[in-house]
């Protein structure tokens, strides 16, 4: 009876002792550097199980500039991209792969400006009326984010990061002039604050072309 207790007492400490040697295994800390559609930042994820984790990354510093131009407007822009993320990941296949879904707080604006093509823009001279300021804002606030991706941190040491992914874009577009003749208080400066209303919407109706933004990253990693 002794010996079979005795037995029976090592063959629990072997298996509390694999079990804690697997936990250890899969418990693991991934940091990242990555670059992509939304700037330069880093990655960091937990992986607390074979299939699955969190992780968080930030990225910004992304900047471009652009034209585009409506039937009444030529524009000039300075495009500026960050975002943040949050999101629980799943390895289906206890590998590198990984399924994810969460939140992400992008700031994807461009700050614009606009001079009318004509020497007139609502009854005022072009020169009288200066140019057109304002926002485009493309993405902003918590959004939903989807993504795949590639991270090694089934296993300690140096690995490759990839993801992709896409979250909801919510266009909106403020404007106004230099010279501020809209805020006058004249039927004019009326009918100028209404096409300003109009040409906001009509930036906004093209930005809705796009209905998601795509989000690609790749970087290096190392797993402890």
């Amino acid at each position: 009876m002794k010996r079979m207790t005795a037995t029976g007492v090592i063959a629990t400490l072997c298996l509390l002792g694999t079990t804690h040697a697997q936990a250890q295994e899969n418990n693991r800390i991934t940091l990242g550097a990555v670059a992509g559609s939304t700037g330069v930042g880093a990655d960091v994820a937990w992986r607390f199980s074979d299939r699955l984790g969190i992780s968080a990354r930030y990225t910004g510093g992304l900047e471009w500039s652009t034209d585009y131009s409506t039937s009444d407007v030529d524009y000039d822009g300075d495009v500026n991209l960050a975002a943040g993320k949050l999101t629980l990941d799943y390895y289906p296949f206890a590998g590198g792969f990984f399924l994810s879904a969460g939140l992400m707080l992008p700031d994807i604006e461009a700050d614009v400006e606009g001079r009318p093509r004509s020497s007139t823009y609502q009854g005022y001279p072009t020169d009288a009326l200066g140019t057109l300021h304002g926002t485009v804002t493309l993405a902003d606030g918590v959004q939903p984010y989807a993504g795949v991706g590639w991270r090694q941190s089934h296993r300690s040491g140096f690995g490759v990061f990839a993801e992709v992914g896409v979250i909801p874009t919510d266009p909106d577009v403020s404007l106004r002039t230099s010279s501020g003749v809209e805020n006058l208080d004249n039927p004019l400066s009326a009918q100028l604050r209404e096409a300003i209303r109009q040409e906001e919407q009509r930036l906004e109706n093209d930005a809705e072309k796009w209905p998601v933004y795509p989000v690609a990253v790749i970087g290096v990693s190392y797993t402890f």
